[in-house]
Parts: C-alpha cells; sequence; structure tokens
C-alpha cells in the first residue's frame, strides 16, 4: 500500500481526486496513489446503509427446512484427546437434532434434489425458491405419500419453469434428475390436479435464444426466427405442436431463407424432437 500527500499532480500538475481506493489526476488520469485497504463497511444493509449497522449472518431462504437458522459445530485441529471425543460427540447429536420427524427427513432430501437439479440446469435462485414452496406445499397435502420424492423435487422444478415461462423441457429435466421419466410425469400430474397450477404452453419464441446460441446462428436469423414464432402464435399453427419443436423449425426456416447451412438435424437435436417433427413444421411455416 502506497500513500501520497501531494495536491498536484506530478506529471501534469493537474488536481487530484480521490476515487474508492485511488487517487487519480483529473487531467491526464494518472493513478498517483493506491489504497488497497477497503475503508467501508463489511456489510450490505439494504434497508439503511448509513444508519444500520445491523448484519446477523446470511438472510434466510426457502431452500432449506429450517430456512437457514441452523448453526453448525466447526472442526478444530487444536483440540486433542478428551476434549476433541467430546466436541466430536456434541458435532453428531447436534447434527440429529436438526431433523426432528421423518416429516423433516423427507423435506431435507427433496430440497437437496431441487437445489442440485437448478444448478445444475442453470436456474435463478427464485426459481429455486418457489420449487422448494411448492415442495412443501405438496407435502403439506400429503402428496408425496407412496410416491417418489425425488420425482416430485423434479416436477416442482418443471413446474415452476413452465408457471414462469423458462424455457427447459421435460428432457432436460429428465437428464439430470434422480427421477426416471415417469416418476416425474405421475408427480408433475398429482401437482398439477391436486393444486390447481395455473400453468399454460411455453411460447415458442422462449426458446429461440437458447437454441441460436447453441446453434450458432447470427443474430439476424434469430430475429426473423422470432418473427416467424409470433406469426404461427397468431395464425394458429402452434396449437397442438411441440413448442420447442415448433422454435427449431422457426429458426432452420429463417436459416434457410437467408441462406445459411443449417440442417433439420441439428435443428432437431438441440430441441430434443425429431427431424419429421421439424420438417412437417418447416412446410407449415413455408405455406
Amino acid at each position: 500500500m502506497s500513500t501520497t500527500t501531494q495536491r498536484v499532480c506530478p506529471e501534469c500538475g493537474g488536481r487530484l481526486k480521490r476515487t474508492g481506493v485511488e487517487t487519480v489526476c483529473d487531467e491526464c488520469g494518472l493513478v498517483v496513489a493506491e489504497d488497497e485497504l477497503d475503508r467501508g463497511p463489511e456489510w450490505r444493509s439494504f434497508a439503511d446503509d448509513r444508519n444500520d449497522p445491523e448484519r446477523c449472518g446470511a438472510p434466510l431462504t426457502r431452500s432449506r427446512h429450517d430456512r437457514g437458522l441452523s448453526t453448525e459445530i466447526g472442526r478444530s485441529t487444536r483440540l486433542t484427546g478428551r476434549k476433541r471425543r467430546q466436541v466430536a460427540r456434541m458435532r453428531r447429536q447436534h447434527s440429529r437434532a436438526q431433523i426432528g420427524s421423518k416429516r423433516e427427513r423427507n423435506q431435507v432430501h427433496g430440497f437437496t434434489e431441487i437445489r442440485r437439479l437448478t444448478g445444475q440446469l442453470e436456474l435463478p435462485d427464485d426459481l429455486r425458491e418457489r420449487a422448494c414452496v411448492l415442495f412443501e406445499s405438496a407435502q403439506t397435502e400429503d402428496l408425496l405419500r407412496g410416491r417418489c420424492i425425488e420425482g416430485f423435487a423434479a416436477a416442482a422444478v418443471y413446474a415452476v419453469c413452465r408457471t414462469v415461462s423458462v424455457s427447459r423441457t421435460l428432457g432436460e429435466i429428465v437428464a439430470v434428475a434422480s427421477a426416471d421419466e415417469d416418476e416425474l410425469k405421475v408427480a408433475y400430474g398429482a401437482l398439477n390436479r391436486e393444486l390447481g397450477l395455473q400453468i399454460g404452453p411455453i411460447a415458442p419464441a422462449e426458446y429461440l435464444a437458447r437454441f441460436a446460441s447453441e446453434l450458432d446462428v447470427p443474430n439476424a436469423i434469430e430475429r426473423r426466427a422470432r418473427r416467424l414464432a409470433t406469426d404461427a402464435h397468431e395464425s394458429g399453427t402452434t396449437v397442438g405442436r411441440n413448442p420447442s419443436g415448433v422454435a427449431a423449425a422457426c429458426l432452420y426456416t429463417a436459416a434457410r431463407s437467408a441462406g445459411h447451412e443449417l440442417t433439420q438435424q441439428a435443428a432437431a437435436d438441440v430441441a430434443d424432437v425429431s427431424a419429421v417433427t421439424v420438417r412437417n413444421t418447416y412446410q407449415d411455416l413455408r405455406d
């Protein structure tokens, strides 16, 4: 760390200004001094940054059965002998006391699976929280009895993706889930039937950005495909069709009209549909 008592720039004689951890010349931009220590607060209070210095650990989260309020006994290499064995017993008993019932054990297992799925699918934190709330609602309605917990965790993630129009297909979730497709469909059917979820079909346009990125097509083709998807939706062409297949067909149609090299099989692979699906939708879009 270096400090300075200069009032003017040593290079051009300009006025010095302190910005954050650096002292910079206003005229030539020369960094005269740098303070590597951050003198500001080590926490962030969204209520009142100036007058509220309170901080008390991580924020509450719905993705844990105890809302993230539980504590943990750490491990220390300084303890030896009798004291070390005593702390080990305390840690074991403390870990057991965190789960007081079979319901909480199932909830811990389901929430852990949801966090793993949302992490592998690169889904946002708010979607993870919603999926955990949906899983907890299903447990409250006693929908998990006799059914697969991993299936309900995967179904909760898929259902939340459908409700917020996040483009994730059933195959993509099954590929990373611990449950198989039949278990996911049974759990999803129970959630949709018993909880009355407001779920509609995902618009094909929601898939276009991700598919275009994976196929490495130009932005102009993606914009053209988005217009095609909008026209297809307004004309009723998408009714009864797989939305991911419609999105792939729109990209293929736009690429073909622009002379960009893109095969039907490549578009079908990225959408996890067959080439026949892309070809049939392409013919309808062309007509």
